[in-house]
């Protein structure tokens, strides 16, 4: 803490910029980018980083990561069966990951794996009466939770949430595409 205009000032290093922050950091690099649009997006990076983080506390509680809940919701929709390519794409995650991911819930009796009933070569992912237990019996707890996470929203602010959302989920391969791939798509847009 330090003394800034007579005024107790907290000092956080994980803090993410304030407006007047980042309008200097682009002006020093030179950018041409809309300063509040970056601080939109580096404050929407922090607050998933600490939503993931508060996920994982919230799943722990009941035996779980959010990765294995997940998964185990992900069999409850679709009649608690189905292959683990299915789960990785539902997931978004790699064949490798969900691999972990059963080879955990397997040994803690809430999966199973048998030949797949539409195609007897593969290996399904069966949710157990023990894994579907669990969902009922963390649900009251669970969902109250998450309802309570957003409970000072009015119904209409959820809605335009959600819609945000969305729209920002759509651009979030900005983070992960080829940069040069967007550059040549930019191009392509402007021209």
């Amino acid at each position: 803490m330090y003394m800034a205009n007579n005024k107790n000032v907290i000092t956080d290093s994980h803090a993410v910029p304030s407006l007047v922050q980042t309008k200097r950091q682009i002006e020093r690099y030179g950018l041409n980018v809309d300063a509040q649009a970056v601080l939109v997006a580096s404050r929407l990076m922090t607050a998933g980083a600490k939503l993931e983080h508060a996920a994982e506390i919230h799943f722990s509680r009941f035996g779980l990561s959010t990765g294995r809940y997940r998964l185990l919701a992900d069999l409850e929709d679709h009649q608690g069966e189905e292959l683990p390519s299915q789960l990785a794409e539902h997931l978004g995650v790699t064949r490798a990951t969900v691999t972990g991911l059963i080879d955990n819930l397997e040994r803690d009796g809430y999966v199973s794996r048998r030949a797949s009933s539409a195609d007897g070569r593969q290996k399904s992912v069966i949710l157990t009466e023990n894994g579907a237990s669990k969902l009922r019996d963390m649900a009251s707890e669970h969902f109250e939770r998450l309802e309570a996470m957003v409970r000072l929203l009015t119904v209409e602010e959820r809605s335009v949430f959600l819609d945000l959302l969305g729209r920002v989920t759509q651009g979030m391969s900005a983070l992960t595409d080829d940069p040069g791939a967007s550059k040549a798509k930019g191009s392509i847009q402007k021209g």
